[in-house]
C-alpha cells in the first residue's frame, strides 16, 4: 500500500455572500486517526466535500495524493467515506447496494461479502436498507468506504446512532485501519470519544484553522491543570503554597484550597519538607471537552439567550 496524505492549501468556499471555508491549509497524514472538529456552521462537512470533489472549491486546493478526487481513475480504489449515512435506496438490500458501488469501480463482488463481515452486516446483507436503524445505516456507509480497500477514509459523523458497544467498535476499528498505513480523517461532536480515538486534531472555526496538534498539545495548550490539597492545618499549607509562588484559591464548602501553577509531586514534597499532614492531594487535568469549549467560544455561529452569559455553555449549546 502506497503512503497516502490529504493536503489542503488555502482552500476556501463561499456560498453567495456566505464565506464556509477561509483559507484552509493543513496535512492529514498516514498511520493515525486525525480528528476533525469544530463547532456546527464551521465549515467541516464543507470541507470534506471538497476534498471529495463534491463541491468546487471558490480558492485552493484539495488533494489525495497530490491529485484532486476527480483526477483519480478508480476512485474507491483510493478513497473511501462516509458522509450521508442514509444515502442509500431504500428498496434495495444492503448486499445490492454494495454491488452497484463494487460494479462502479470495477471491485470484484466477493469483496461485498467481505466487508459485509467486516461490519457485521451479513444477518441481514439480504434486507432493504429502507428499513435499517440509523445504526446499522452507519455500519453500511461505513462496508461502503471499505469496499476499494482504500488508502484514505474520510468519516462524517461516523458514530451517531450507534450503541455504546458499537462506539467501541467503530473506535478500535478506525485505530487498526490508520494503524494498517491508512489516513484516517474523522469529523465527530463527541469530544470525549475524540479524545479516546484521535491522535492528530484538526480544529476550525467559522471556516478557519484554529488549532493543527495533537490531542495531548491542544488539552495543554487550551486548559489550565490544578491540584486539590486539604489538611488539618489549611492556613499553613495556604501560606506555604503561596510563599512558593503558588496561585492558590480557597473552596470554602469542602475546606479545600485549588492550587495552580505546581504538579502533586511539587506539592507533596513542600508538604512533607514543612512537616505539613495531607489528607487530600489530587491532580485535575483539563479534557478535550474543557479545551474545545474555551478555545472555540467565540467561534459559535449560533448562541442560545440561556445561556448568554456562558460562552462555553453556548459552544456546548450550538454543537447538539
Amino acid at each position: 500500500m502506497l503512503v497516502a496524505m490529504i493536503e489542503v492549501k488555502g482552500l476556501t468556499k463561499k456560498f453567495g455572500s456566505t464565506l464556509a471555508v477561509d483559507d484552509l491549509t493543513f496535512i492529514v497524514k498516514p498511520g493515525i486517526v486525525t480528528g476533525f472538529l469544530g463547532p456546527n456552521g464551521a465549515g467541516k462537512s464543507t470541507t470534506m466535500r471538497m476534498i471529495l470533489g463534491l463541491d468546487r472549491p471558490t480558492a485552493g486546493t484539495a488533494t489525495i495524493n497530490g491529485q484532486p478526487y476527480r483526477a483519480l481513475k478508480q476512485p474507491l480504489r483510493t478513497v473511501g467515506s462516509l458522509l450521508d449515512a442514509k444515502w442509500v435506496h431504500p428498496n434495495r438490500s444492503a448486499h445490492a447496494h454494495l454491488r452497484w458501488m463494487a460494479a462502479s469501480n470495477n471491485l470484484p463482488v466477493a469483496r461485498v461479502d467481505e466487508v459485509l463481515g467486516l461490519v457485521g452486516l451479513s444477518d441481514v446483507a439480504g434486507k432493504n436498507a429502507g428499513g435499517f436503524s440509523l445504526g446499522m445505516a452507519q455500519r453500511l456507509g461505513l462496508a461502503g468506504a471499505l469496499l476499494g480497500d482504500p488508502e484514505v477514509l474520510l468519516f462524517d459523523e461516523p458514530v451517531n446512532g450507534l450503541d455504546p458497544e458499537g462506539i467501541v467498535w467503530i473506535r478500535k476499528f478506525m485505530q487498526q485501519l490508520a494503524a494498517e498505513g491508512r489516513t484516517v480523517l474523522v469529523s465527530s461532536h463527541l469530544l470525549t470519544e475524540m479524545s479516546l480515538t484521535a491522535h492528530q486534531l484538526i480544529v476550525i472555526g467559522k471556516g478557519r484553522l484554529i488549532s493543527d496538534s495533537t490531542v495531548d498539545e491542544f488539552v495543554d495548550r487550551s486548559t489550565k491543570s490544578t491540584v486539590r490539597v486539604r489538611g488539618p492545618r489549611l492556613d499553613a499549607l495556604r501560606a506555604m503554597l503561596q510563599q512558593a509562588g503558588i496561585d492558590v484559591i480557597d473552596e470554602p464548602t469542602t475546606n479545600t484550597l485549588i492550587a495552580s501553577g505546581a504538579s502533586t509531586d511539587q506539592i507533596g514534597d513542600l508538604a512533607a519538607a514543612s512537616g505539613l499532614a495531607l489528607h487530600e492531594l489530587a491532580g485535575h487535568t483539563g479534557s478535550l471537552e474543557e479545551a474545545f469549549m474555551n478555545l472555540t467560544a467565540d467561534q459559535v455561529e449560533f448562541h442560545g439567550s440561556a445561556s448568554e452569559s456562558n460562552p462555553a455553555a453556548q459552544s456546548l449549546e450550538a454543537q447538539s
